[in-house]
């Protein structure tokens, strides 16, 4: 396929790479000339500006910092709205703004080229081994058509929805993993003052159930998909005197505790509502309750 590819950056230059590899002709383009360098080396085609990358391309791919670097890339003088030709596909790789992207699709779709979006998640590393996920939004045919194609960049890529629905998925992956980021620092601040070493402390947290995954693998799917806080595995109130152990044992070793202070008002609150009994799960309620959606597969 004729491929003009945007932005060869850490994450787009090894995905470029991994194209060309599996035989797609490039044209490609950065505000830096020098990233192209591995590519141009391997055949790759140079393009002064976006506009001209677009030009006969029938994929056009970007992989930009965010929403305001997109927004230029696309819609902008040089911009690929002015070379993309009717029956181009345009899928944005960035993680960038559901809102953007709705954008650029209803304007894109004026000039009948196709837009999706296909955010990544996998680090350098995975654009290095092309084992990344690739979370597409759009229509969902045009998806069919170009999945061969992202299948080059990653071994994971997903059909998420209508056009933004990529982004959404990829911005939800991102606030999860960050948050995350902060209560096991919590956790490890904790353990390692209260006495544990870091690597038995590594280990102990692999081996147990959040290390092995049970959230995603069972908790979301068996128990919040299904509505199904009645058939307890673990019991709210002894999640509770566990996560209530936790937070005693932060006060007597002073090491603040923000996240996990939140998240045992949420237990009491859940308790509260008579929940003590059911799944540990239960307190996911209150966030849905909140937001006004259930999280159900039926």
């Amino acid at each position: 396929m004729r491929i003009g590819f945007i932005g060869l950056g850490n994450m787009g230059g090894p995905m470029a790479l991994n194209l060309m590899k599996a035989g797609h002709a490039l044209v490609v383009h950065d505000v830096r000339s020098e990233a192209a360098k591995p590519h141009l080396e391997k055949g790759a085609r140079w393009a002064e500006t976006p506009r001209a990358t677009a030009q006969g391309a029938e994929l056009i791919l970007t992989s930009l910092p965010g929403p305001k670097e997109v927004e230029a890339v696309a819609l902008g003088s040089d911009g690929i709205i002015h070379g993309a030709e009717k029956g181009a596909i345009f899928a944005d790789l960035s993680t960038s703004s559901p809102s953007l992207i709705r954008l650029i699709h209803g304007v894109f779709k004026d000039r009948g080229i196709h837009v999706l979006d296909a955010p990544v998640s996998g680090g350098v590393w995975g654009a290095q081994r092309g084992t990344l996920q690739i979370m597409v939004g759009g229509d969902e045919a045009l998806y069919r058509q170009v999945k061969p194609v992202l299948g080059a960049m990653g071994d994971k890529v997903g059909y998420m929805g209508e056009i933004g629905c990529g982004t959404i998925a990829k911005l939800v992956h991102n606030l999860i993993g960050i948050c995350t980021r902060i209560v096991v620092a919590e956790g490890f601040t904790l353990g390692v003052k209260a006495g544990v070493r870091p690597e038995a402390l590594l280990e102990a947290v692999k081996g147990g159930a959040f290390g092995q995954g049970f959230l995603l693998t069972q908790v979301l799917p068996e128990i919040v998909f299904k509505g199904d806080f009645d058939t307890v595995r673990f019991a709210l109130k002894l999640a509770r005197k566990d996560l209530g152990l936790a937070t005693e044992l932060a006060r007597e070793c002073n090491v603040p505790m923000a996240m996990a202070a939140l998240a045992e008002q949420e237990m009491i609150e859940a308790i509260g509502r008579g929940w003590g009994d059911k799944d540990y799960a239960a307190p996911f309620m209150l966030q849905e309750e909140r937001a006004g959606v259930k999280v159900r597969t039926r």
